[in-house]
C-alpha cells in the first residue's frame, strides 16, 4: 500500500500553481475570520490582540493562503503555525506565501499529533485531514491539546452519502494495486474509471468532480489507502470522546430538518441533523467549527444589536434591489439547490449592510421601531446566516 506520505510527496493536493496567486485569492470554509469570528467568538472578537493560529495538516495551502491574506489585509496582528507531513505541499504553500508577500507563516514539516508542542492556539484549522489517519480520534484530542483557553476549531471531515460510490472504488483498486508505485496506480485506475457503466454509484454521483480537476484530485478521492467517513452520529461521538463539542456547521440549513420535511415533536438537535442527513443524500463533507466540551459560548446571534453583519457572496445592492422587486434568490450548491424569497420590507434593511454599521445603526438608519426591526430582521437572518450568506464579525473594514 502506497502510505499518506508518500502519496502527497507525488501528488500534493489539492493541485496549485503558486503564479495564480497573482491573479485571485481562493476563499472558502472552514476558516475566514469573518466565520472564525461568527461561529467562535460571538462575532464581536477584538481583532487588536493578537491572534495565533494553528493549520494542521495544511497541504498546499488553501486554508493557511485565505486566513493570512485576510488577517494581513485587516491589519490583524497575527502568527500563524503551518504543520504537514509532506514536504512536497509544504514547498507549494511556502511559494503561495512567498508570491503574496506573507510573512507571519512559520513552516513546520510534522505530525498534527504533536500539535501541542507548537501552541497553545487561538484557532485551529484541521481541513480534509483527521480522517486520513490511522486513529482520527487521536487526532482530534492532540488539537483539543494544542488548543488556548477560548479558542476553538474549524474543520472539515468527509461524510458517507455524498460520496456513494467513491469507497467501493478505493477497496478494489487496494487490492488490484498493493505494491505498484502511485504513478502506475493512477494511470491503471483512470483506465477503469473510464470504462465504468453509466448506472455505476460513482458515475452517477454528479456531485464527485475532483477526479476530473486534476492527477492529484483523481488519486485523493479515489485512490487514497487511507479514508474514513463520518455521519453525523458519528461525529459527534469522536468529538465528545476527544473533548470537544460541536459548535455549528459552516451552513446549518443543509442539517435543518425542517427545511425537507415536517420535523417530530421533541426529536433531539442530533437526531433531527442525522435525518437531514440522510434524506439530502448530497453532504459530501462536514464543515463544521467545535469548542472545548465545557465552554456554553454560543454562535453569535442578531440578538446582540451591537454586532456587525457581513455579507458573503452576494453584494448589498445586488441582494437589496432583488428583494425589493420581489425575486427570488438562488442558492445553488452541489448539496442543494433552492431559492429565498425575503420579504420586500427587508430590502431597506440590506441595502445598508456594508461590513462596518453595527445592527442598531442599521435600524436607526432605515428608521424602523425595535420590535419592527427585530421581526423583520430575525426572518433575513435565519436564511441568509443558515445559508451561509451572513456573518457577523468586528473585523475591520468590509472582512476580506
Amino acid at each position: 500500500m502506497v502510505s499518506v506520505s508518500e502519496q502527497y510527496e507525488a501528488y500534493p493536493y489539492p493541485e496549485r500553481d503558486p503564479a495564480d496567486e497573482a491573479r485571485r485569492l481562493i476563499t472558502g470554509s472552514p476558516s475566514h475570520p469573518l466565520e472564525i469570528d461568527h461561529w467562535l467568538f460571538e462575532g464581536r472578537r477584538d481583532w487588536s490582540r493578537p491572534f495565533t493560529a494553528l493549520v494542521a495538516g495544511g497541504g498546499t495551502g488553501d486554508g493557511l493562503i485565505q486566513l493570512a491574506q485576510v488577517l494581513a489585509t485587516a491589519g490583524v496582528p497575527h502568527q500563524i503555525t503551518y504543520l504537514d507531513l509532506s514536504q512536497a505541499s509544504r514547498a507549494v504553500a511556502e511559494a503561495r506565501a512567498t508570491a503574496r508577500g506573507l510573512s507571519s507563516i512559520r513552516f513546520h514539516t510534522g505530525s498534527l499529533l504533536d500539535a501541542a508542542d507548537f501552541g497553545p492556539f487561538d484557532y485551529i484549522d484541521c481541513c480534509g485531514v483527521l480522517h486520513h489517519l490511522p486513529d482520527p480520534g487521536a487526532g482530534f484530542a492532540a488539537l483539543r491539546d494544542a488548543l488556548a483557553p477560548g479558542g476553538g476549531m474549524g474543520f472539515m471531515v468527509y461524510a458517507p452519502y455524498g460520496r456513494s460510490g467513491v469507497y467501493p472504488l478505493q477497496e478494489a483498486f487496494g487490492a488490484l494495486f498493493d505494491g505498484l508505485p502511485p504513478q502506475e496506480r493512477l494511470a491503471r485506475a483512470r483506465k477503469i474509471v473510464a470504462a465504468l457503466p453509466e448506472t455505476h454509484p460513482f458515475r452517477a454521483n454528479g456531485n464527485l468532480t475532483d477526479h476530473h480537476a486534476s492527477d492529484a484530485g483523481f488519486y485523493d478521492l479515489l485512490l487514497h489507502g487511507q479514508d474514513r467517513a463520518y455521519d453525523v452520529p458519528a461525529l459527534l461521538e469522536v468529538l465528545a470522546d476527544s473533548g470537544w463539542r460541536l459548535q455549528g456547521f459552516a451552513t446549518p440549513a443543509l442539517y435543518d430538518l425542517g427545511r425537507l420535511t415536517e420535523r417530530p415533536q421533541g426529536m433531539s438537535e442530533a437526531t433531527a441533523a442525522a435525518v437531514a442527513e440522510k434524506l439530502r443524500g448530497t453532504i459530501r463533507m462536514h464543515i463544521a467549527y467545535a469548542v472545548p466540551a465545557d465552554d456554553q459560548r454560543k454562535p453569535a446571534r442578531g440578538t446582540n444589536r451591537n454586532l456587525v453583519p457581513h455579507l458573503r457572496g452576494v453584494t448589498a445592492p445586488a441582494l437589496a434591489q432583488a428583494v425589493a422587486q420581489g425575486k427570488p434568490i438562488p442558492i445553488r450548491m452541489k448539496e442543494a439547490q433552492t431559492v429565498l424569497r425575503l420579504a420586500k420590507d427587508a430590502a431597506p434593511l440590506l441595502a445598508a449592510i456594508d461590513g462596518r454599521r453595527s445592527l442598531a445603526q442599521i435600524a436607526a438608519a432605515t428608521r424602523l421601531d425595535p420590535l419592527a426591526f427585530g421581526a423583520l430582521w430575525g426572518r433575513v437572518e435565519r436564511d441568509l446566516v443558515d445559508w451561509g450568506l451572513m456573518l457577523y464579525s468586528a473585523l475591520p473594514g468590509r472582512g476580506g
